[in-house]
């Protein structure tokens, strides 16, 4: 049977949300991760920075946008190693200017992709996938891709069945 794992990262507290600001007590793309292993197993690595993002909303963004500028490659509170045992990657997380937060890259770019399938989920509140299938691919050297999925943040709590649907016909 094959091994997953779900690297994610998420935003709590402050988030937009269907044209407002509004707090959240677990944010989007840790519900959809967390669907994900219930559908089809697999283990969790949650990707956590060491200097945190602003707890507000609008100031994170302008962070978020410098990093992506930048090219930043924040430090992370803890890595994976390696992912060897793994067969399936799924790579979930906020869309943040059109791509994951480049905290996620941190932890990619660490990492031997040959032989993996790589697949990319992502919430937003409007811009889809953005760029991120191609910024994998571009990252994750040696892996296959499965068909990505965007998930409207504002859905998220009640997309289960979705999330799970699309995770089971990855594996």
């Amino acid at each position: 049977m094959a091994k997953n794992l779900i690297i994610y990262y998420s935003r709590k507290g402050e988030n937009y949300v269907n044209g407002r600001i509004k707090s959240l007590a677990k944010g989007n793309t840790e519900l959809c991760a967390e669907y994900i292993q219930k559908a089809v197993g697999g283990e969790l690595f949650q990707v956590e920075t060491v200097k945190a993002y602003s707890a507000d909303y609008m100031t994170c963004t302008e962070e978020a946008k410098v990093e992506l500028r930048q090219k930043a490659r924040p430090e992370l509170q803890k890595y994976l190693d390696s992912i060897e045992e793994y067969d399936n990657v799924f790579v979930c997380g906020p869309c943040w200017w059109g791509t994951f937060p480049m905290a996620v890259f941190t932890q990619l770019e660490r990492l031997e992709w040959k032989g993996k399938k790589v697949m990319a989920l992502m919430t937003h509140e409007g811009s889809g996938l953005g760029s991120c299938e191609r910024d994998l691919k571009n990252i994750c050297t040696g892996a296959t891709f499965g068909k990505g999925l965007a998930i409207h943040g504002a859905d998220a709590s009640h997309s289960e069945k979705t999330v799970a649907s699309w995770a089971s016909s990855q594996v």
